[in-house]
C-alpha cells in the first residue's frame, strides 16, 4: 500500500531527529507513539518531555492523522482529553464556519514532520480566538504569570515519561552537533585544497621554465642553431 510505504519513509526520517522519539505501537505503521522534545532554551516548555499518539488513515497522506497527548497540557489549544484543536490537522478544503482556508489545512503535500514543528510552534504561540481550554486562554490573556506556572508544573509533570535509557537532547547538545558537523566538513575541504593545489602544478612550472614558447630545452637549442 502507498500509505504504509509513505509512512515508513517518514518514520525512518524522524528516527534519526534529535527533538522528537517515535516508535510504532504494537509494529503497526498506522499507530504512532510520540514525544515532542521542547529545545529551545526561550520556550516555557523546554526540557519537557510531551508524549501523544498518532494514528493514521489508510487514505493517508490524501487525510490527515490524529494527534492527542497522552498527558494533557493546560493550553488553549488543548482539549481536556488531550486532543489538539490545530488547522494543519483539519480536513481538507476551506470551511466557512470556521473561516479556515484551504491553505492552512491539512493536504496531501503536508508530512507528519511538518505536522510536529507545527504543534511545537504552537505551544509557545497559542490562537485564543476560538480556544479548545476556556480557562487556559482566558489565563493567558489576563495572568501571564499564573499561566507560566502552570506550563512549568506540566513540563514537570512530563519528565516522569522520559524512558529510563532515553538521553535526554538540550539545546546545548544539539547545537555542538551541528558545530562539529560543520567543522568536519570544513577540515575536509581544507585537506582536500593542500592536496589539490589549483593554482598551478609542478608540471606547469616545469614547462615555463623550459622556454618561454612551452618547447622542451633541446628544440629550444636547434631553434637558436
Amino acid at each position: 500500500m502507498m500509505a504504509e510505504r509513505i509512512l515508513l519513509n517518514e518514520y525512518k526520517a524522524l528516527a534519526q531527529e534529535k527533538w522528537v522519539n517515535v516508535e510504532l505501537k504494537e509494529d503497526d505503521i498506522f499507530n504512532w507513539n510520540v514525544a515532542l522534545i521542547v529545545i529551545n532554551p526561550d520556550s516555557l516548555y523546554y526540557g519537557g518531555y510531551f508524549k501523544a499518539k498518532m494514528t493514521f488513515p489508510k487514505n493517508y497522506p490524501y487525510a490527515p492523522p490524529t494527534f492527542q497527548f497522552t498527558r494533557p497540557l493546560y493550553h488553549p489549544n488543548v482539549y481536556a482529553d488531550g486532543n489538539l484543536c490545530i488547522s494543519i490537522l483539519h480536513a481538507p478544503g476551506d470551511d466557512e464556519m470556521s473561516g479556515e482556508s484551504a491553505g492552512e489545512r491539512w493536504s496531501p503535500a503536508q508530512r507528519v514532520e511538518s505536522v510536529l514543528i507545527s504543534i511545537i510552534s504552537l505551544l509557545d504561540d497559542a490562537e485564543c480566538s476560538s480556544p479548545a481550554n476556556v480557562d487556559a486562554g482566558v489565563m493567558l490573556r489576563k495572568d501571564l504569570e499564573g499561566f507560566k506556572r502552570r506550563v512549568k508544573e506540566d513540563v514537570e509533570k512530563s519528565k516522569a515519561d522520559i524512558p529510563p535509557d532515553f538521553v535526554m537532547p538540550t539545546h546545548e547538545s544539539t547545537v555542538r552537533k551541528k558545530d562539529e558537523k560543520f567543522s568536519d566538513d570544513r577540515e575536509f575541504w581544507c585537506d582536500s585544497d593542500e592536496e589539490d593545489d589549483f593554482g598551478g602544478s609542478d608540471t606547469d612550472e616545469e614547462m615555463t621554465e623550459d622556454g618561454d614558447d612551452g618547447l622542451p630545452d633541446d628544440e629550444d637549442h636547434e631553434e637558436e642553431d
